[in-house]
């Protein structure tokens, strides 16, 4: 469904990125160890939408889930995001390492972070 909804923002003319959840915080930690972060997330913030998928597959560490966590901030201020997950809310600290960086992330992307507990 992602994708098919990637599509047709192409379609209709938008920017549209599309990553799973480990590929872009493995591209974040090689930039920010080479210096160009915050380039690399001026770029995925510009699309009109940012597909992450797969999100719980693979644990972060805890770096890597705070530059996913300050992505998806500025992405939130900017654009759309679609973020895919088999995995409940609930399970999402096994994969961010952390309940308080869950949480804050959990208020970026839904409309009150209360209803996932």
């Amino acid at each position: 469904m992602a994708l098919s909804l990637g599509l047709a923002a192409c379609q209709k003319g938008l920017s549209v990125g599309f990553t799973t959840a480990a590929a872009l915080v493995s591209e974040m930690m090689e930039a920010r160890d080479e210096r160009p972060l915050l380039r690399f997330q001026k770029q995925m913030a510009a699309y009109n939408l940012l597909i992450i998928d797969a999100l719980g597959f693979v644990p972060l560490s805890k770096t890597g889930a705070e530059l996913l966590f300050e992505l998806i901030s500025q992405c939130n201020e900017r654009g759309t995001m679609l973020i895919t997950s088999k995995f409940p809310f609930d399970e999402w600290t096994d994969t961010l390492g952390s309940e308080r960086l869950t949480d804050a992330l959990l208020d970026r992307i839904t409309p009150t972070s209360a209803s996932w507990k």
